[in-house]
């Protein structure tokens, strides 16, 4: 197995912007025309960080460590239970949009995009992603956070959410943190659409009641903890941001804009996060969705030796949530973005249209009736 890099993201603290926020009487809508040149500086580094990166690690004294690890404790006992218990809670005649996803059900992208893959042999070697032999053999929890809309087009993309028995604090865990990190998300939506010198409420006035996911991925590393194995191929996320709460085993690998792979370090107490496609289409390209994997390295091999001296579970969990532009929306370059010469390669589609469309691409979408 190749070895890949590792690297130390910067650390951008919210404090300082959510501050002034409350500060604005609780409005954000002219925090761009605020005078602190500082925290225009920040808000400029978020959007760099993005746009040259494609993952950020951020500070939210909103969410602590402590809150995820009450979250990471309660989802290590949900996917340690027994498949059949897990199964209860499946709903693929709802794009697995809410409740669980079995291992073996979603298929990476880079398996079945024909240019992803032509892409990929064209990388140098030791660039080049981990080859996954099939579906990822990840589970996944699918929870809706936040408010909905009452009406709209995209009834499989806004569905009731789904408790598993003998969980009694699921839903104010779950709420809970699904809230905190959603916070964060439109904190740093915000920060990137000032440094991008678009409306600082550009992007989260988008995102308003939109079906925003929080997503929690169990891998059984008893099973599968063997150096090299694939739990998430190669891909991009079709939302546009994700947030991950850090996890107790390592494993991410992203591409930067350059190319160049890196395994991620996220330190206790950060959140990290990514671009999706959502906000490339909304910035013409000006961020690319970040291309990521999760697979089995040195590091977590290391992880799993210690958890397993201290008695502790063995399934890695990520803390992700995928923050959405709302279904109804349409997603189109933004502002200065739809003078850009790639504007083109972004047309206008409804952000609900988008999303059925990658979900049938990696074998999520069931069929539906139409209406």
């Amino acid at each position: 197995m190749l070895n890949t890099s590792t690297m130390e993201l910067p650390v951008i603290d919210l404090s300082p912007y959510l501050e002034l926020s409350a500060k604005s009487t609780g409005s954000t809508a002219n925090l761009e025309n605020k005078s602190d040149p500082q925290l225009k500086d920040l808000c400029f580094e978020v959007s760099r960080i993005l746009r040259e990166t494609g993952a950020l690690l951020v500070k939210d004294p909103r969410c602590t460590a402590a809150d995820n690890d009450r979250f990471l404790d309660m989802m290590e006992k949900y996917f340690e239970k027994p498949d059949e218990f897990k199964r209860l809670q499946e709903r693929p005649h709802l794009h697995y949009q809410v409740g669980v996803t079995p291992e073996g059900v979603e298929v990476p992208r880079s398996l079945v995009d024909e240019e992803m893959q032509q892409n990929l042999k064209a990388m140098p070697k030791e660039y080049q992603p981990n080859t996954p032999v099939g579906p990822d053999p990840k589970w996944r929890y699918m929870w809706r956070a936040g408010p909905r809309p009452s009406n709209t087009r995209f009834k499989e993309l806004n569905s009731e959410p789904v408790i598993p028995e003998g969980f009694p604090e699921w839903k104010e865990i779950m709420d809970s943190w699904g809230y905190k990190m959603i916070s964060a998300i439109e904190a740093v939506a915000e920060m990137a659409a000032i440094g991008f010198q678009l409306p600082s409420n550009a992007f989260t006035s988008l995102m308003s009641q939109g079906p925003h996911l929080l997503a929690p991925t169990g891998s059984d590393l008893q099973r599968y903890g063997q150096a090299g194995n694939v739990f998430a191929g190669y891909h991009y996320d079709l939302n546009f941001l994700t947030i991950h709460g850090r996890s107790r085993f390592p494993g991410l690998n992203i591409w930067l804009r350059n190319g160049e792979k890196v395994e991620v370090k996220v330190p206790v107490g950060c959140l990290l996060i990514q671009t999706g496609k959502q906000l490339e289409w909304l910035t013409a390209g000006e961020c690319i969705a970040g291309m990521h994997e999760v697979v089995v390295t040195n590091r977590t091999i290391e992880a799993i030796r210690l958890a397993q001296q201290q008695n502790r579970s063995l399934w890695r969990v990520s803390s992700t949530l995928f923050a959405h532009i709302a279904s109804d929306a349409v997603l189109k370059p933004l502002g200065h973005f739809a003078d850009s010469s790639l504007a083109g390669k972004y047309s206008p589609i409804c952000a609900g249209e988008f999303v059925e469309k990658e979900l049938a691409v990696i074998n999520l979408k069931g069929k539906k009736e139409e209406h």
